[in-house]
């Protein structure tokens, strides 16, 4: 599997996709591949869990959602994945992009930018037909990388200028 087959297996077909949505097509397309496709998936699926394993991007979701614990960071970063190469890189390379995405999952009349376990699907796939499971790798460092974000107002309004106006505190 290359790079490109991942991000065609992970991004949405449509900006509206529930949660629900999107875990069942992820499932139908992975169910599909093989036990050795399955084990290269997941390991790219990794990659870049810890490509966007940053304070940058942290800050983002928290100026979000209040994002404050590991487990929720994790789910927002697959929902980046979701999102597809081209708006995760983007991201990647200025978090307050994301004030320029035009469609969000919403839940309760919030944001709800989070897809619970997303990240397992493959391992649970494989397990299931193996009785084994994938090797484990890690979705990110001891620490994220970069400089941890203030929880100040005045400095995640000037560090996330369009998701601060976006998402007023």
């Amino acid at each position: 599997m290359i790079e490109a087959d991942f991000w065609a297996i992970v991004t949405r077909t449509t900006a509206n996709q529930t949660q629900e949505d999107l875990a069942e097509e992820l499932k139908k397309k992975l169910s599909l591949l093989s036990d050795l496709e399955l084990k290269a998936f997941d390991k790219i699926f990794g990659q870049q869990m810890r490509r966007s394993y940053t304070w940058t991007i942290w800050g983002a979701a928290y100026v979000i959602t209040g994002c404050d614990s590991e487990y929720a960071f994790s789910e927002f970063r697959c929902f980046l994945i979701s999102l597809g190469k081209e708006w995760y890189e983007k991201v990647l390379k200025n978090a307050d992009d994301l004030g320029l995405l035009e469609h969000w999952p919403m839940k309760d009349g919030y944001a709800y930018p989070f897809l619970d376990e997303y990240d397992l699907i493959a391992g649970q796939i494989y397990e299931a037909r193996n009785d084994d499971e994938l090797p484990f790798i890690p979705s990110g460092l001891s620490q994220p990388d970069g400089k941890k974000f203030s929880h100040k107002k005045k400095h995640l309004k000037s560090n996330y200028p369009c998701l601060s106006a976006m998402f007023p505190f």
